[in-house]
């Protein structure tokens, strides 16, 4: 059976202004294509993002969109779940926003357990800002900010959602666009915090970590048990002349909304004020206040 796409979720009149063969179009088409799939509505659908070249993921899409401060792409993401929990909540980003400067709402995001997918555009550089070293360049890459290579051990995002309690942790290649695809479709499927980190080349300001250098070295993961948490950190451990790609570990667990008493049975959004704003002397309310 062929889908038709009517490409209802793509931003009308607007092209993406990465360069051209950044892993970054291969994601934001692999997002259009699957929501489309799903049968969801642009107004059924939220967008967040921080900042850097991947958070302008937002405006090439007509869906809603919020695109937030540097590191922030989680919260108003979790805020808008929980207020709305009938909409679709993603949220997009790139290594240096998402495991940098918004480390600390992936971890907390991670344990918390929103329903939510959260993919990380990982290209291992800074790219908007022109090619400083990020959480995941690897040792040895000369960038601008290292000119004798960098000496930090890169952060292992598969490991570190799976320290901090995410229910699905997977990993993604922007070359691949059926597995890609396919990945989307199963995070987004997820009841609970979904994690992908996806592999996406910058081909202007990372010459190490090219598409070819990828290419020779990735695999998917078969015969794997998504259960096992040792299984899955084991995997997680796997980089250099092997990656794996696919889901590394699935689980169930109650959500934030099903472990709050406001959100368990309700739709925020839904509920009434509680009061008749009609009835209400504002200048006495705005007295106690003074």
């Amino acid at each position: 059976m062929v889908i038709q796409l009517n490409t209802r979720f793509k931003a009308q009149g607007k092209k993406p202004n990465w360069c051209p063969g950044c892993g970054d179009h291969g994601l934001l088409s692999a997002t259009i294509k699957t929501v489309e799939k799903k049968g969801l509505l642009p107004n059924e659908v939220v967008i967040t993002s921080g900042i850097g070249c991947s958070s302008s993921f937002p405006h090439w899409t007509s869906a809603y969109g919020i695109h937030a401060i540097h590191g922030r792409a989680l919260p108003p993401a979790i805020g808008v779940h929980m207020a709305n929990p009938e909409l679709t909540v993603i949220s997009v980003g790139g290594d240096g926003d998402g495991y940098g400067i918004g480390g600390n709402h992936f971890i907390h995001t991670a344990r918390r357990n929103p329903n939510i997918t959260y993919m990380v555009m990982n290209n291992q550089i800074y790219g908007l800002t022109l090619g400083q070293a990020s959480p995941s360049s690897q040792l040895g890459h000369i960038t601008t900010t290292t000119p004798e290579g960098v000496e930090e051990e890169p952060i292992n995002p598969i490991a570190l959602a799976l320290g901090a309690g995410a229910t699905f942790v997977a990993r993604a290649y922007t070359r691949d666009s059926k597995h890609l695809q396919m990945i989307i479709d199963k995070a987004m499927d997820h009841r609970g915090f979904a994690f992908v980190d996806v592999i996406s080349p910058c081909v202007t300001f990372n010459k190490l970590n090219t598409y070819e250098w990828f290419n020779k070295r990735v695999y998917k993961l078969e015969d794997h048990d998504t259960s096992d948490p040792s299984a899955a950190f084991g995997k997680a451990m796997e980089w250099g002349d092997k990656i794996p790609l696919g889901i590394f570990y699935q689980i169930d667990r109650p959500t934030l909304n099903d472990k709050n008493p406001v959100t368990r049975n309700k739709i925020p959004v839904k509920e009434p004020l509680g009061f008749n704003a009609q009835n209400i002397d504002m200048e006495e309310v705005f007295d106690e206040f003074r």
